[in-house]
């Protein structure tokens, strides 16, 4: 059974798929937007080694249509997730798929467009007992116009499952972990600005093929990043961006917390935490 409605003064996605291994989602829009611009389901996947279980999110969009990935860029909608009525679920672990970027009047996004496979890996609180997967995501779609999607979702998923090609595809497509790509360090200097912090990043790391461009996480994700400048100079790539809080003012932050992803092409790098210069 799937439920559709709308919201009044937004443009709104609803889908409940009930008792199903893997459940679709449909897409209701107004206003001038096609129906159908998202649709989706959940891929039931498979028990890990670990006892956890790997699932995914498997949204198709229509032609011309995107979303977006964890850290949207200036011109995106984040995607949120609640999983607070579920049942043997303990946590959540979400493998993004490398995403692309997209230029559009000035300003840059990051995400996907044709469809997305998020996996998602779940850990539950008894190993080997059914979980209950019951939950809300809210998520950008856009075109030449952006309209807020929001997905419900009730399914039980038991068993040992079976092994998915498609959500395989998605895990080998995550960015390659620094250690694989070769870098040798990052080096930050945060500085205090008005309204909070600038960030000046190196990282030691072979040159990729292509245009080399860095999306920049705080560890926050209530702090806005500006988009990041790149500029190459030999065996270093110099990142550097504002990070502003909330608050508005100079703040402290961890530089553990801070997460670089580096793309290239169909290349990606994912880079955690940096040192003092």
């Amino acid at each position: 059974m799937v439920l559709l409605m709308t919201v009044p003064f937004l443009t709104t996605f609803a889908a409940t798929a009930l008792a199903a291994l893997v459940s679709p989602f449909a897409a209701l829009a107004g206003g001038g937007v096609p129906t159908n611009v998202v649709t989706g389901e959940i891929r039931g996947g498979w028990v890990t080694d670990s006892g956890t279980r790997m699932a995914a999110l498997h949204l198709k969009l229509a032609p011309g249509w995107k979303t977006y990935w964890r850290a949207p860029g200036d011109a995106g909608i984040p995607p949120t997730f609640s999983w607070s009525g579920s049942t043997n679920l303990r946590g959540v672990s979400y493998h993004w798929p490398s995403p692309h970027v997209f230029d559009a009047y000035g300003m840059r996004s990051i995400g996907y467009k044709g469809e997305l496979v998020l996996p998602i890996e779940l850990h539950p609180k008894t190993a080997g007992q059914p979980i209950g997967l019951r939950g809300e995501m809210d998520l950008g779609v856009c075109d030449t116009i952006c309209v807020p999607a929001h997905l419900t979702f009730d399914m039980t998923l038991d068993g040992r499952g079976h092994s998915d090609p498609a959500i395989h595809l998605a895990l080998a497509n995550r960015p390659v972990a620094s250690g694989r790509a070769g870098v040798k360090g990052v080096e930050c200097d945060l500085d205090p600005i008005s309204d909070g912090l600038r960030l000046t990043a190196s990282i030691r790391m072979p040159r990729l093929a292509g245009e080399e461009v860095a999306l920049v996480e705080a560890g926050d994700p209530r702090i806005w990043v500006s988009e990041p400048e790149t500029l190459r100079r030999g065996d270093r790539l110099e990142v550097a961006a504002d990070l502003v809080p909330p608050t508005g003012k100079p703040m402290a932050l961890d530089r553990s917390a801070l997460r670089f992803t580096i793309l290239a092409g169909t290349q990606a790098v994912d880079i955690r935490g940096c040192s003092t210069n």
